[in-house]
C-alpha cells in the first residue's frame, strides 16, 4: 500500500533546513578549502529548493501573526501524538526515511494547522454546502489491510478468516505474516484513520472499507492500484443525525477546500498579501510575484471553491 503522508505539504512548498545565514563561518571544510555560510546561501538560494524554503518560512511568519492565537501547542502535540499511535513501532523508522524529527513534524504540524485557520476564514460555508457534504458523510473509520499480490492469495486469506473463531485476531497474525505491505504489516495491518474526505488512499479501498460494520472484512478480494488487498474494519462509527455533526461537516468542506489549488493558491495571495512582504534581496526579488501580482482575490459564493470570510 503506497505510503499515507503524515500532512499535507503546505502550499507546494517542501520543509526544508533553514537558509543560512550569511557569515564567513565553515559549512564544511575539504582539502581543497572551505565552504562557508555565505557561499552555502548564495548558492542555495538560486535553486528552486532553495526558494521554496524561502518562500515557506515567509508564508509561516505570516500565517503565524494572523492565526497564530488560534493553534494551540496542544493541538499540534495531538496531532503528533496520532501520527505517532497509527504508525505504532514504526514511527520512528518512517520519521527518518522522510528525514523528519519530532520537532520538524510538530513544525510541519503547525504550519498545516496555521494554513488551515486560514482555509477556514475565507471559507463561506453555506446551509445548502453542509446538506450536500451530508450526503457522502462518512465519519472517520479505523481499517486493517493486509496486501498481497495475487487474487488466489486474499482469496486463501479470507478463509482463513472464515475458518478462525478470532477473526481480528487471527487477521494480525496473517498481516505479520503474509502482508507485502512493509509499513503495516508489523502493526497488524492497521492504516491511519480517514473518513471520506481522504484523497491519498484508492478509491477502491475506500469504498469497500465504508461498506463494512465494525468487526467485519471484506470477503472478496479488493482490487487496488497496489495488488489485492483484504480489509477489516476495526472501528466505524455510526453515521448518526446530521445535527451532531455540524462541525464535523464543516471542517470536511474546509479540508476539500485545500484540496483545490485555485482556493489555496487565492488564500495564499490573500494572507501574503494582508502580511505586507517586502524582499530585500533582489536575487529573490520576485519569489512571490504569483502570489503578490495575482489578480484573484476571495470572495463569497455558495460553491465549494469560494472564499469568503466564515462567520
Amino acid at each position: 500500500m503506497k505510503s499515507k503522508k503524515l500532512i499535507a505539504i503546505i502550499a507546494g512548498a517542501a520543509l526544508m533546513m533553514p537558509l543560512a545565514a550569511c557569515g564567513n563561518k565553515a559549512v564544511a571544510t575539504t582539502s581543497g578549502g572551505k565552504i562557508t555560510e555565505s557561499e552555502y546561501y548564495s548558492s542555495m538560494k538560486q535553486t528552486s529548493a532553495g526558494k521554496q524554503v524561502l518562500q515557506q518560512m515567509i508564508l509561516d511568519k505570516v500565517l503565524e501573526k494572523q492565526y497564530g492565537k488560534e493553534v494551540s501547542d496542544k493541538q499540534v502535540n495531538a496531532q503528533y501524538n496520532t501520527y505517532k499511535s497509527e504508525y505504532g513501532a514504526d514511527f520512528n523508522s518512517y520519521l527518518q526515511s522522510q528525514n523528519l524529527t519530532e520537532k520538524s513534524l510538530k513544525q510541519q504540524i503547525r504550519s498545516n494547522l496555521l494554513l488551515t485557520a486560514a482555509a477556514r476564514h475565507y471559507s463561506h460555508i453555506t446551509n445548502k454546502q453542509i446538506d450536500k457534504q451530508w450526503t457522502k458523510y462518512q465519519p472517520k473509520v479505523q481499517t486493517a489491510t493486509i496486501l498481497v499480490g495475487s487474487k488466489s492469495d486474499a482469496e486463501d486469506i479470507i478463509n482463513q478468516l472464515n475458518d478462525s473463531s478470532n477473526k481480528y485476531k487471527t487477521f494480525k497474525k496473517l498481516a505479520k505474516s503474509k502482508s507485502t505491505d512493509s509499513q503495516t504489516k508489523n502493526n497488524g495491518g492497521k492504516i491511519p484513520a480517514f473518513d471520506n474526505t481522504d484523497n491519498q488512499l484508492d478509491s477502491a479501498y475506500k469504498k469497500a472499507a465504508f461498506k463494512l460494520k465494525t468487526g467485519e472484512y471484506t470477503t472478496t478480494p479488493v482490487k487496488t492500484d497496489d495488488g489485492y488487498q483484504v480489509i477489516y474494519m476495526i472501528e466505524h462509527p455510526a453515521k448518526g443525525k446530521k445535527s451532531q455533526h455540524i462541525n464535523d461537516l464543516k471542517n470536511q468542506i474546509v479540508q476539500e477546500n485545500m484540496n483545490n489549488q485555485n482556493f489555496m493558491r487565492k488564500v495564499v495571495s490573500n494572507v501574503l498579501k494582508k502580511g505586507n512582504v517586502s524582499i530585500k534581496e533582489n536575487d529573490v526579488k520576485n519569489i512571490l510575484d504569483d502570489y503578490l501580482n495575482s489578480n484573484a482575490t476571495t470572495s463569497s459564493s455558495n460553491n465549494s471553491s469560494s472564499a469568503s470570510s466564515n462567520k
